[in-house]
């Protein structure tokens, strides 16, 4: 099952340690060309799009109900693409961020509000210093409910937004391909630096977004 640029079944796993990665059933699901709304086991699938995806998945990682994650590229036009390919900005994919969780702990609004807050809704295609359409943020639901959810996140984003347009896109989740494995959960294993940051549940350390 291996891709053109990333081979799927070499990604992380739950396992037993403290990193939990959706991405090898991730890019399983991916390779059948399948949209899952949840996990072989149960759990519910969300999928958001915040920028630069380091930042934004240690941010679900530390949510209570957060199972495993991963990081990788949807909304685009091709199949299996690379981080070179979508910084080049001609696939159609967003950096994004999915993840599976459990609903009996975490409430689906908690997920679209950790989004919305670490970002500027009104800010076209760019997130902080992250400029691109690669970089545009969304909310991309699984089902009707998370529909709705996401909709009314939305609502209360322009609510807050006044004048200002909020241009955080609401779509159906599309197929969701995992990035290279140095990418998975890079910030909680060391970042550039080389200094782990905690994925602790409830950790309020600030999030070191550039790695």
């Amino acid at each position: 099952m291996a891709a053109r640029g990333v081979d799927y079944e070499k990604l992380g796993g739950r396992g037993y340690g403290s990193i939990k990665s959706w991405g090898r059933e991730a890019g399983q699901f991916a390779l059948r060309d399948e949209v899952p709304s949840t996990s072989s086991d149960g759990f519910e699938v969300a999928t958001v799009a915040g920028g630069c995806f380091w930042g934004i998945e240690l941010r679900l990682q530390r949510l209570d109900g957060v199972v495993a994650t991963c990081v990788g590229y949807t909304q685009g036009r091709t199949r299996e693409p690379t981080y070179d390919d979508v910084c080049g900005g001609g696939t159609g994919h967003t950096e994004a961020v999915q993840l599976i969780y459990d609903p009996e702990v975490l409430a689906y609004s908690t997920i679209c509000e950790t989004l919305l807050a670490s970002l500027d809704p009104t800010a076209v295609d760019r997130v902080g210093n992250d400029y691109g359409s690669q970089y545009r943020h969304g909310i991309y639901y699984h089902s009707d409910k998370q529909r709705g959810v996401a909709e009314a996140a939305i609502a209360d984003a322009q609510a807050r937004a006044g004048r200002r347009k909020v241009v955080t896109e609401v779509r159906p989740a599309t197929v969701f391909w995992p990035a290279e494995q140095h990418h998975q959960q890079y910030l909680q294993r060391g970042g550039r630096f080389g200094s782990p940051q905690s994925a602790a549940k409830g950790c309020s350390d600030r999030v070191r977004c550039y790695g």
